[in-house]
């Protein structure tokens, strides 16, 4: 392509400190270097990690910064050493890395991988070498990627290469929050046919998560949530039976015991809120409750009783749904394109770049599942 091996001037959305709007600049992108890739974004969902980071976030390092993590695009161009991919290919950028080679990825039992930024500077969220600059200084590429962004470069261990048929403005869900509640069911929690389920909290990564209850043979999945305009989309993705916590004068924990002769088989906490995290796992039954931490947050300490892992539940924790990323997100592709799973259900917004801060208000005022934005054609 004719911009290879030169600096592309593009828009960008710069969060340029906490608390305040991002801001639609011209950004400098450079050209990319050893092993890099430099792709076109075409499409990104709005993720609430975007928000968590700027708005909710204790960190004020990790600023400024291009956020978005959830795209997809085409690659412009390549640096040298890079063979598996050519300008043109439809690829999707991964916030968790996959070298292939640590120990981590050697590994069966985790998806970690020890190159990606997340080992050393998971706190300020960026790794701080950027190929982005802004106003004369640099800008950081949150988690890695920076999707919010016309172009981004990023390092090949952390994109892979997807169907050309795949539709960019839908597949990019699977770079993140579909990904994760999907495989926080079917993979970190091991659903089994016939078991019963809860679901706290119903945004994307909660419904995905619940998808992935009703794909591995869950007979009952309770959907958990104190917005109960959210209740009709659960049912979509296999939810029966629905609760507000709000609505009763005991513990959700205490409904969900009387209702299940004693507690779920497996609950998944899909908000990022250290109380619901207790609640979820106190709504396991005794014996071999399995309880997931699916949801982000690094603000609050969790705790329990003891009495609680005495007994015999395991809680445990899942990073993009345990699936290890560039080996499983062309699966996931193909199962989305033969109708295993659902994406288009998700999207409930479509806007563009310049519309970024009202997708943001959007989550958090709860009105949306998920806004795709349209960053080029």
């Amino acid at each position: 392509m004719a911009t290879a091996g030169k600096v592309i001037k593009c828009r960008a959305a710069v969060a340029w400190e906490p608390n305040v709007p991002l801001m639609i600049e011209e950004i400098e992108v450079a050209p990319p270097q050893e092993g890099e890739i430099r792709i076109k974004v075409v499409a990104t969902g709005v993720c609430h990690t975007d928000l968590y980071h700027p708005f909710e976030g204790k960190d004020k390092r990790g600023f400024p910064t291009v956020l978005g993590h959830e795209g997809a695009g085409v690659v412009e161009s390549v640096g040298p050493g890079v063979t598996d991919f050519k300008p043109g290919d439809k690829v999707i950028p991964l916030f968790l890395s996959q070298c292939g080679e640590c120990r981590f990825c050697k590994c069966q039992k985790t998806n970690l991988c020890d190159r990606s930024w997340s080992s050393k500077y998971y706190d300020i969220m960026s790794d701080p070498t950027t190929r982005f600059t802004c106003r004369g200084q640099p800008i950081l590429q949150f988690m890695g990627t920076s999707t919010f962004s016309e172009y981004t470069v990023i390092n090949q261990i952390a994109v892979v290469k997807i169907a050309d048929d795949a539709p960019l403005d839908r597949v990019c869900l699977l770079s993140c929050g579909v990904s994760t509640g999907y495989g926080a069911a079917v993979n970190t929690a091991g659903v089994t046919p016939g078991s019963v389920c809860a679901v706290f909290g119903l945004g994307a990564i909660g419904l995905a998560a619940v998808m992935g209850c009703k794909n591995a043979g869950a007979s009952r999945i309770f959907a958990v949530d104190i917005n109960e305009k959210k209740f009709e989309k659960a049912k979509v993705f296999g939810a029966t039976d629905f609760l507000n916590p709000k609505a009763y004068d005991k513990p959700i924990s205490e409904v969900l015991a009387e209702l299940t002769n004693g507690g779920v088989d497996f609950s998944l906490e899909c908000v990022g809120n250290t109380e619901v995290m207790r609640t979820a796992l106190e709504s396991c039954v005794k014996g071999w409750g399995v309880s997931v931490l699916v949801g982000w947050t690094d603000v609050k300490e969790f705790s329990a009783k003891p009495i609680q892992l005495i007994s015999g539940k395991t809680w445990k924790g899942s990073l993009f749904g345990g699936f290890k990323s560039k080996e499983s997100v062309p699966n996931l592709v193909g199962n989305y394109m033969n109708g295993k799973i659902k994406l288009d259900e998700f999207i409930t917004h479509k806007m563009s770049l310049e519309q970024v801060n009202d997708a943001i208000n959007l989550m958090k005022t709860g009105d949306c599942i998920r806004c795709i934005l349209n960053i080029s054609k």
